[in-house]
């Protein structure tokens, strides 16, 4: 795969940095490597994006999808490598779980194995480097889970579950989905709104308590509009066929290649059914709760404990 081809040249050629100027940031920084989508950014404000860069004013410039995000720094010093958007993401919000998740994310490394990747898995390490934002570190976690064969919603789910424990009211095979990925990664817990591409699907989810608003629109020559507020951008009424919000946990996907918006619920049905994870934990998961009470031993009194 040319995409997962690029991936691997892109984190050699940034390691082989990252190795000889001993982690210390020297400013390099591969905004994006891919067949499929372009990254622009810059430290300035939305409306100075065209003006930088020409070919956004360029009539034979056209796109299907554009993901754009303009905030302030918060919990890292302002640069331009950590301005939004990601190679994949734009973030709203806080990763509270930031420090475990990449720690996880490294402990792992030992451990993985990939067909689509052979010998060359080594190359990738690590995922994430010291001093990035938590944006940047959750955007190296999905680019990946999607290089190594996840598809985009898959991800995630696998990284902003829902609230499924004691959820009485989810069905058992996405409960059970949840439950057997809680085992290989852990939520990226916080206040999020998250919006996310690769090119030929595009879509956001919300944190498990929907700490952080989204709002979208659908117009009738099929424009999907989402932003963290509604009427960011002007919309006549009469254009526009569905208001609604993104509701905690949910997720709005679209997929280009299909031309069609597609359900939160359908997709997650269709992930969560896609594997026996039901029989997957009964066969491998042991509740400590399940098994025998074990008799303590007597204690001896003929033997030092020193």
């Amino acid at each position: 795969d040319y995409e997962r081809r690029l991936y691997i040249l892109r984190k050699v050629i940034s390691g082989r940095i990252h190795e000889e100027t001993k982690g210390v940031d020297n400013g390099f920084y591969v905004v994006s490597m891919s067949s499929r989508t372009i990254v622009y950014k810059g430290m300035f404000l939305a409306y100075q994006v065209g003006a930088y860069y020409k070919d956004l004013t360029d009539p034979r410039f056209e796109t299907a999808l554009i993901l754009v995000h303009q905030r302030f720094s918060t919990n890292t010093f302002p640069s331009w490598k950590l301005a939004h958007p990601y190679r994949m993401v734009a973030h709203n919000g806080e990763i509270n779980t930031l420090r475990g998740n990449v720690n996880w994310m490294a402990a792992r490394q030992a451990s993985v194995d990939s067909e689509l990747f052979g010998n060359d898995i080594s190359k990738l390490w690590p995922i994430s480097y010291e001093g990035q934002s938590d944006t940047a570190c959750f955007d190296n976690a999905l680019e990946f889970l999607t290089q190594g064969g996840y598809s985009l919603a898959h991800a995630m789910m696998m990284l902003i579950p829902e609230a499924w424990a004691g959820n009485k009211l989810m069905d058992q095979d996405r409960k059970a989905f949840y439950e057997y990925h809680a085992a290989l990664m852990e939520p990226w817990d916080g206040p999020a709104a998250v919006a996310f591409t690769d090119g030929r699907q595009i879509g956001a989810t919300l944190d498990r308590n929907g700490l952080r608003p989204a709002r979208y629109i659908v117009t009738d020559d099929d424009r999907v509009i989402m932003a963290s507020e509604a009427g960011v951008l002007p919309v006549p009424e009469e254009r526009i066929v569905k208001k609604w919000r993104l509701q905690p946990g949910r997720m709005l996907l679209i997929d280009l290649e299909k031309g069609r918006i597609v359900s939160d619920e359908e997709i997650k049905s269709e992930i969560a059914t896609r594997h026996p994870y039901k029989s997957w934990l009964a066969n491998t998961q042991l509740i400590l709760e399940d098994l025998k009470p074990v008799e303590p031993r007597a204690l001896r009194r003929d033997v030092s404990l020193l």
